[in-house]
């Protein structure tokens, strides 16, 4: 029997929605209100896979996430794209001017700043979740409070959506990953992009070195994310994401990359969801 897959959020949220999709309607889902403690169910056994939020076309990246992947060692299996619409929600015959406060998680709220600047009278309050708090509102029949969450949300608990697409940039993305404790699903012909993980000494020319070697094997650089290294101050870790055409290639880059850089890693070897 399959174990269930754990999601930042509950449902009705982003998370659900990219489950639902990417592993269909039947599966069953562990609600999570931290990607640590969605990774912790991971790392139990308690789920075969978590969905994780990585970065976002709007707001960026989300670091501690990848620094969530690395230090506990997980493998990327998969990734999904989700065009994110968000919904300003609050109880049935309650207007934007009865507002006082709009709680939703810090990524939600930073992408719909712009939306509230229209708005100054309403406080923005950091949430654990979008669609708990539109959960919580119907629950608790909280007036003058108000969600930013789906529209699935909304119709999950019952709330009004007193505006629609509230986002600065209308088309927005978010890229989630598919984390698991390690990757054995996938044939090696199926895969044409990887996340890898590595540390540069403090000489000149190092990254543009190994940047080199990619675009010689012919690897296409599509994301790169520097995270400070804690334990030493001003060094750095580089996340990148590359596609490939032939894995022949992808292999002779990064057998010639683990000899150049520290600490090599590679955190997941998949199927490029953007083809």
């Amino acid at each position: 029997m399959k174990k269930p897959i754990a999601i930042q959020g509950i449902k009705g949220s982003f998370h659900h929605q990219v489950a639902l999709n990417y592993f269909g309607a039947t599966s069953t889902l562990v609600e999570c209100l931290s990607f640590d403690a969605a990774v912790s169910c991971l790392i139990d056994g308690k789920t075969d896979a978590v969905v994780m939020a990585l970065e976002n076309s709007i707001a960026g990246s989300i670091i501690p996430n990848y620094a969530l992947i690395d230090a506990n060692n997980l493998q990327i299996v998969g990734e999904h794209y989700l065009d994110i619409q968000h919904n300003l929600l609050a109880l049935h015959n309650q207007s934007i001017a009865a507002i006082t406060e709009v709680h939703s998680h810090p990524m939600a709220l930073l992408q719909c700043k712009q939306f509230f600047k229209n708005y100054p009278h309403i406080k923005l309050v950091e949430a654990k979740d979008t669609a708990e708090v539109a959960k919580n509102i119907a629950m608790h029949k909280l007036k003058g409070i108000a969600a930013i969450a789906s529209k699935a949300a909304a119709a999950l608990y019952g709330v009004a959506i007193l505006a629609e697409a509230i986002q600065t940039i209308k088309h927005n993305e978010t890229r989630f990953v598919i984390v698991k404790r390690q990757n054995d699903e996938i044939e090696r012909k199926g895969l044409n992009k990887a996340s890898l993980k590595f540390e540069l000494d403090h000489k000149r020319g190092s990254l543009a070195t190994i940047l080199n070697v990619m675009s010689d094997c012919k690897l296409n650089l599509t994301k790169i994310q520097s995270l400070p290294k804690i334990e030493t101050p001003w060094t750095y870790a580089f996340f990148v994401d590359v596609t490939f055409n032939a894995f022949t290639d992808y292999e002779k880059a990064i057998a010639i990359m683990q000899l150049m850089t520290e600490n090599f890693k590679v955190l997941g070897q998949y199927k490029n969801a953007r083809l």
